[in-house]
């Protein structure tokens, strides 16, 4: 039997979404539309013009002529991409191992990360930035990376990703003679790449959008991410909103661009790769 909904609980409904979509995605356009704005428009006017009246991109040259920001934008692509690899093969593999193998301590092992989501980062970034000095790694990328390389997070979304698929399905491979890393990665790898892409996508957003540890680390400007970059010159932007702007456009584009190309594969790993109580 199906109820109807009656029109105001659909009005209701439609104004809940618009209320969300406001608060989440309008600060977003509200950056975009500055950053398209020329001097010559007052961007305090009462009521705010949300479109501008002349678009322009002087901004986005404007970011690049003060600070190397692509020099900025390719070392945080080099972390991100570095990130989603370390994440993608080393969660994967715990999260298997987790999930079928059948070992001394598996449970304890489980437990620790499921601990280790509870652990704030800034109550081990000083043991983060100490072993990174006696390893003689500081003020280089792949000390931003390290700390990051397989989060805690994306072994517990594999391993239960993993734990949800029927037994059958390898079985029938180890029937054919299948060891363990041929069933790991041509049966076990191909059903769940929803959650892989789930975990490719928190690691690069992660990675990306990391502020507090590589301004720890980094010292040498050469080596800045996009974050500590901006962040870092803001005393140079904050007379100039339009170019704040502009340098937040830029550090959120790739993240957005990401996201498109992934969503298909996202909304079907979440139901994957969910945590169970």
């Amino acid at each position: 039997m199906t109820t109807r909904t009656s029109a105001w609980e659909k009005a209701l409904r439609y104004l809940l979404m618009l209320g969300v979509l406001a608060v989440t995605v309008g600060p977003f356009l509200w950056q975009l539309s500055t950053s398209l704005k020329s001097t010559t428009e007052d961007i305090y006017a009462c009521p705010p013009n949300f479109l501008p009246e002349r678009p322009t991109l002087d901004n986005y040259a404007g970011v690049a002529d003060i600070i190397p920001v692509w020099r900025y934008a390719l070392n945080s692509l080099q972390v991100a991409a570095a990130n989603v690899v370390t994440n993608v093969v080393g969660a994967s593999l715990a999260g298997y191992a987790l999930a079928r193998l059948r070992f001394r301590g598996r449970r304890i092992a489980g437990l620790a990360f499921v601990a280790a989501l509870l652990v704030p980062l800034e109550s081990i970034v000083i043991a983060q930035f100490t072993m990174m000095r006696d390893l003689q790694l500081n003020d280089t990328l792949i000390a931003v990376v390290l700390p990051g390389a397989i989060g805690a997070l994306n072994v517990l979304l594999m391993r239960n990703a993993f734990a949800n698929l029927p037994y059958e399905i390898e079985e029938a491979a180890v029937i054919d003679g299948a060891n363990v890393w041929q069933r790991f990665v041509r049966v076990a790898l191909p059903s769940v790449r929803g959650t892989l892409a789930v975990v490719a996508i928190f690691a690069f957003m992660g990675a990306w959008d990391d502020f507090l540890w590589p301004l720890i680390v980094l010292s040498d400007s050469d080596n800045f991410t996009l974050t500590v970059g901006l962040n870092f010159l803001h005393g140079t932007f904050q007379q100039n909103p339009r170019l704040v702007a502009a340098g937040t456009v830029i550090a959120v584009a790739p993240l957005l661009v990401m996201f498109a190309c992934l969503q298909r594969y996202f909304f079907r790993g979440v139901g994957e790769g969910a945590v169970k109580g």
